[in-house]
């Protein structure tokens, strides 16, 4: 189905498919020629701040029933993507399993955008705050291209629009996170309580709240009954920058003892391993240091309950 966006022979037109198929055909058929739309917040924002041209033809995602609803499959949690971001902050199986997640989308912008917007655009835009969540949990993303369903983690996506590998025309259709095995009904007591979870996400904006921000930082780990790290994920982005994960960061705590003076040196190893950038609003040095502060100051405090 297609309709005239603003009255008869008014451009962009938009298509409307009502599954999978119907989207591979326009794909094909107005490649070069379109932009996909969900929400459409951001491509308001980059139309009227002259970034990007109006398309010839939009395709609505909205029609599709896989990019809907969050759910438990097997061992993980599925979301679509064309799911929006007020949804995700009320869902119960993401307050559950997921509140590093829940808490990111709960801090974007303000609710009117959050009633509108979707995680499938917050994620494609490259910058968005949910990145560092969706990388300590070792996110994958499903993804429409010309050869069919193909599967990402959220850091190889990532990497793809660093070395420039990466597919505009590609569609994004679910996000999948794999449970925790201390979730699982069918694990024992004893292997059930043998790990501590530990786990934040925290943001910098501009100003105290609805506003983008400078730098974003998620941390998720796992504690031994022996107060060990047994798995720790640490990420930080922000701004216009990609998120990435801390690799460096990361080995410094895996399989040391968990205390609280560790955070200082978690700190440190952060400002000098996090590449950022600078810009009008905070210097390159600013982000760096407030990634490191936020993760130290994350991990004291949630060692030191």
């Amino acid at each position: 189905m297609v309709t005239p966006a603003y009255g008869s022979g008014a451009l962009p037109s938009v298509w409307q498919p009502e599954n999978l198929q119907e989207l591979q055909t326009l794909r094909s058929r107005l490649k070069g020629i379109c932009c996909f739309t969900a929400g459409g917040t951001l491509l308001r924002t980059q139309w009227e701040g002259g970034l990007i041209p109006a398309p010839e033809h939009m395709i609505s995602l909205v029609r599709i029933p896989e990019m809907s609803g969050i759910s438990i499959r097997g061992d993980e949690i599925v979301i679509g993507a064309m799911n929006r971001l007020k949804e995700c902050a009320s869902d119960d199986v993401l307050l559950q399993q997921l509140p590093i997640l829940q808490e990111a989308v709960n801090a974007i912008a303000a609710p009117s955008i959050r009633n509108v917007a979707t995680i499938g655009g917050n994620i494609v835009s490259g910058v968005g705050d949910t990145l560092p969540a969706l990388l300590v949990y070792d996110a994958k993303l499903h993804w429409l291209t010309d050869s069919g369903i193909e599967i990402r983690s959220a850091s190889s996506w990532l990497q793809g629009g660093r070395d420039g590998s990466r597919n505009p025309g590609d569609v994004l259709i679910s996000i999948h996170i794999p449970i925790r095995p201390s979730s699982l009904v069918d694990v024992d007591d004893e292997q059930r309580h043998a790990a501590r979870e530990v786990s934040f996400y925290r943001k910098l904006g501009r100003r105290e709240t609805f506003s983008a921000s400078l730098v974003t930082v998620a941390l998720y780990g796992e504690i031994d009954l022996d107060n060990r790290w047994t798995k720790i994920a640490i990420a930080a982005g922000g701004g216009s920058g990609m998120a990435i994960r801390l690799l460096e960061s990361e080995r410094q705590l895996l399989g040391s003892e968990a205390t609280v003076m560790q955070a200082a040196n978690l700190a440190a190893t952060v400002v000098d391993e996090f590449t950022t950038y600078g810009d009008a609003f905070a210097t390159e040095q600013y982000r760096k240091q407030t990634a490191g502060n936020m993760l130290g100051a994350g991990l004291w405090e949630a060692l030191h309950e």
